[in-house]
């Protein structure tokens, strides 16, 4: 368990835009950062992350919190593990005791297969540095790759002895559970056999974007045929490959920092890169680069240079990648090696300076590269070139904007020798099929300028209490320490005529207990359990500390509790417009109008009050044997009583 002194170290410390800005590249956007969304594919920033309240929302998903909320629904951490990935960050030392048995027993299976995980990369590592075999054959290898010392312990790199369960019968020894063993692949089981799957391999863990770890890539050293070179983990609870990208934890801040991103295919294309000094770059594994890949690059930037070979049908066959980045509305470049080079053998024998001049001068546009390597192969034959030119077309149809896809068109009509307008026709041809394809059924093309009716939507019917008590929670959580001078409205008789007024009287406190006493006074009730347990607890807070912090308060609730609030401070953020100032536009700010705020909202909750009130006495009426002429009085008073209140509230009474 860890000490309640270092969660509350932890939570002063941390900086929610610091902690986020490690997943997602955000941008200032007046007090705030904005973002692309890591839980939705989107291509406009809905994400929001507020340095002053030390919260995040996301408006794609729904989800809020702060940064250990944001660590436990990003990362799938346990609370305990994102507040010791914070401390981590921070250099804050945890003081933890002991957890007992029960404790362990009821660790759920993710949690058990990343401490597997954990457990084997110590053991691949020690076993690298530590065994006669890991350092003759596995250091050795590294060495030869041209790896340092500190390079190998940068990427944890590791060695699996060349015995058929080696790893496993210490791992079992140790305590760990054969079914987890089983389940991250680190062992095959085969009834009462037992066998580790990474026998006689070198190691390359697989970092999740924080650092966790989720798999292994194991190249096997000896010449055996039968086995593949490289080998990786089977897909499990924590382990997708089309959902991870090599290297990410280690390039991340720099991938953002740079605003560009290098994809290359193999492990030792990553470590050599950075070895080297170039720290933005990852790795698909060998595998096929899939959307989910692509969109977690474009969290960090928008910027996508590929890497490839010298080898001419490797190419061929890679570029078909180019179009799965382009539908994902990312920039792509493409950058080769000279024939028989690659992005490992390239930047080790190049310098820093030289191995950053080539890419900057070879780097091309894909449509660029594109034509020219296939225009190579079309080598003059008419009929080879019309497939080049619509191959790209085909390429450039991926683009989501529209503006992009222009300029794209007329870049490939300068370099094919053809007219724009049979590029434009093409792209119109390959568009219309693909949306047929899409629907199974042809869709009448809408021609330029064209008024479509559109379908009448259902208004949504607004719960006015709901919105209310919202505010008052939301009031309470910015303001509620805060001192004001409250004009309070005393209902009297009027001496002279006889009728109900309400006479203005004005005096100082602070807001939460003008709203408790308010609330009192009328015995009004939250109707919205969440709200009404909320309103409570904050009340108590108010009540006992001088120094009421929203970023505190938040912290000490439980998650759902705390994506609530998160989504009642940050709802204004989602219309917020900046640079009013440059623009010579003044608003008045809420914070500066507070006691208004306050007392319209209890004024407009009163009124809609009395508005059930009078809907509730109208169905009493139905009723044969209700006294009519009471009801009637009642109903009278309470619409004399809202008369007055809307006329404090500027209202006109329906």
């Amino acid at each position: 368990m860890i000490s309640q002194n270092s969660i509350a170290q932890v939570f002063e410390t941390a900086r929610v835009e610091e902690v986020i800005g490690d997943f997602v590249q955000l941008k200032k956007a007046g007090t705030n950062f904005k973002g692309l969304s890591p839980f939705s594919d989107e291509r406009s920033p809905s994400f929001v992350v507020s340095p002053v309240k030390q919260i995040w929302k996301d408006f794609s998903s729904g989800k809020g919190g702060n940064a250990v909320t944001f660590l436990m629904e990003h990362e799938h951490f346990t609370y305990p593990e994102a507040i010791k990935y914070l401390a981590k960050k921070y250099n804050i030392e945890i003081e933890e005791t002991e957890r007992t048995d029960e404790e362990k027993a009821h660790a759920d299976t993710r949690e058990s297969l990343y401490l597997v995980s954990e457990y084997a990369n110590t053991y691949f590592q020690k076993t690298l540095h530590n065994t006669n075999q890991g350092k003759a054959i596995g250091l050795s290898y590294f060495k030869e790759r041209g790896f340092t010392e500190e390079t190998i312990k940068k990427f944890q790199l590791g060695y699996s002895l060349d015995e058929w369960q080696a790893f496993t019968d210490d791992a079992l020894g140790k305590g760990y559970n054969i079914n987890f063993l089983e389940q991250t692949g680190l062992t095959i089981v085969k009834g009462e056999k037992r066998f580790d799957r990474f026998k006689g391999r070198v190691m390359f863990p697989i970092h999740s974007m924080s650092g966790r770890i989720l798999g292994f890539g194991g190249r096997i050293l000896t010449n055996d045929k039968k086995a593949a070179k490289y080998l990786n983990s089977p897909e499990s609870e924590i382990y997708y490959k089309s959902k991870i990208l090599y290297g990410l934890y280690h390039a991340k801040q720099s991938i953002a920092k740079e605003d560009n991103c290098y994809l290359v295919e193999g492990y030792t294309d990553v470590i050599q890169f950075h070895q080297t000094g170039i720290t933005n770059v990852v790795s698909s594994s060998g595998t096929a680069l899939s959307p989910d890949q692509i969109r977690l690059i474009n969290r960090l930037t928008n910027n996508i240079t590929v890497l490839f070979d010298g080898d001419a049908a490797g190419i061929r066959a890679s570029i078909r990648g180019i179009d799965l980045i382009l539908e994902q509305g990312v920039n792509v470049k493409i950058c080769t090696f000279p024939d028989g080079e690659d992005p490992d053998s390239f930047s080790k024998s190049n310098t820093l300076e030289e191995l950053t001049e080539y890419l900057n001068s070879n780097a091309k546009d894909f449509i660029q590269f594109k034509a020219s390597l296939l225009v190579k192969e079309a080598n003059n034959d008419p009929i080879k070139k019309a497939e080049t030119i619509r191959e790209i077309v085909n390429s450039i149809s991926k683009i989501p904007d529209q503006i992009k896809r222009e300029i794209y068109i007329q870049e490939c009509a300068r370099i094919m020798d053809i007219s724009e307008n049979v590029l434009f026709t093409t792209l119109a041809q390959i568009n219309k099929k693909e949306s047929q394809d899409a629907s199974k059924a042809p869709k009448q093309e809408q021609k330029a300028f064209q008024v479509v009716k559109n379908e009448p939507q259902a208004k949504r019917k607004i719960d006015i209490q709901y919105e209310l008590e919202r505010k008052i929670i939301e009031i309470l959580m910015l303001y509620g320490d805060k001192t004001e001078q409250f004009e309070d409205l005393i209902l009297k008789e009027d001496e002279a005529s006889g009728e109900l007024i309400l006479e203005p009287t004005k005096h100082e406190t602070r807001v939460f207990e003008k709203i408790y006493l308010d609330l009192q006074e009328d015995e009004m009730q939250f109707s919205n359990p969440q709200f009404k347990a909320l309103y409570y607890s904050i009340i108590d807070k108010l009540n006992q500390d001088q120094n009421f912090s929203t970023k505190n308060f938040i912290n000490q609730l439980d998650q759902d509790s705390a994506s609530t609030v998160t989504s009642i401070l940050m709802e204004d953020e989602r219309y917020n417009l900046h640079d009013w100032e440059r623009n010579q536009i003044t608003p008045k700010e809420k914070k500066d109008s507070v006691s208004q705020l306050v007392s319209q909202t209890i004024l407009s909750l009163r009124c809609h009050l009395i508005d059930q009130k009078v809907a509730d006495y109208k169905n009493e009426t139905l009723n044969e044997n209700a006294d009519k002429r009471a009801i009637i009085e009642d109903v009278k008073d309470y619409v004399g009583l809202k008369m007055l209140l809307s006329r404090k509230l500027g209202k006109v009474v329906g």
